[in-house]
Order: structure tokens, then sequence, then C-alpha cells
């Protein structure tokens, strides 16, 4: 099965430039529920991620900071606790499995580095989750299965 197939594209997921200023990470993040969030360079090349306690400890470290003062705080100066590793878009299943283990989602680069998307866990696991169902067994099959039983009896 090819990654392709998980993947949410760049379009629809939230994710930063790395010049970007404290507060326009603040807006942009705002409405969403999202605890880690891609961090690209303005040409699209993946840098890493960001986690809400990555803000929220940069923020105490900047003492005294306010809103208007966080226009002014690039957000490539906080530091990062942990980046997720990006995997490029020709990964296999495997590499992608043990890549997500780890991490909530899996980022996605092409062959220049360059960001294009997402595999989040949680459509893996749906995968994975369908491969092991066992499909109910129809009516005709039930009936089949009582008459069998039926003319074993007799």
């Amino acid at each position: 099965m090819n990654l392709l197939f998980f993947l949410t594209p760049k379009q629809d997921v939230l994710f930063i430039y790395e010049d970007f200023t404290l507060r326009q990470t603040l807006e942009k993040w705002a409405n969403q529920r999202y605890a880690t969030i891609p961090v690209l360079r303005r040409n699209g090349e993946y840098l890493g991620t960001i986690t809400e306690g990555d803000l929220l400890w940069g923020i105490k470290n900047l003492h005294g900071l306010d809103l208007d003062a966080s226009e002014d705080v690039p957000i490539s100066s906080f530091p990062r606790r942990r980046d997720y590793k990006a995997v490029p878009v020709t990964t296999d299943m495997h590499a992608l499995l043990n890549a997500a283990i780890d991490q909530n989602f899996v980022p996605v680069v092409d062959d220049r580095n360059v960001f294009i998307g997402i595999v989040r866990r949680t459509a893996i696991l749906r995968q994975v989750a369908k491969q092991y169902e066992v499909p109910a067994p129809s009516a005709k099959s039930k009936m089949s299965g009582k008459m069998s039983k039926e003319k074993l009896r007799a």
C-alpha cells in the first residue's frame, strides 16, 4: 500500500512559517485543537514541528511579554523540544508505521525536502482496523449453516 493513500495534503494542514512572529503563530493556531504543528520555510521546506509546550516555555522565558510585544518575537527564536521526523513520499509502509509509533502524525516531503502533507496516525490505525475486521455472515450463510446442522442430525 502507498502512503499517498493516507496523505492529508498541505492545503488541509495547519502549519506555520519559520519567519512568523509569536503573535501570527498564536492567531493562526487560535481556533485549532492541535498540540503539534509543522514549521516550514517560505520555499515549503520542512524544518520540524512546534508544540503548545514549546510556545508556553518560550513565553515563560521571555519575561514581561504582552500581546503587543509578541509582534516582535520571531517564532524561530523558540527552542523546540522535539521535532517530528519527516519521511519521503517514497517511504514504504513498514517505515511509515515505525515513524507513526512515536508521532501523532508523520510529515511527508518530496525529494527536495518540500513539505507536501501529513499522514495522521489515526488514518493508519483505521486502515489496519479495517484489515482485521471479520465480515458479518450473511443471512443466507446463516441459513445454510442451520440447514447443514439439521441434515447432520437426521
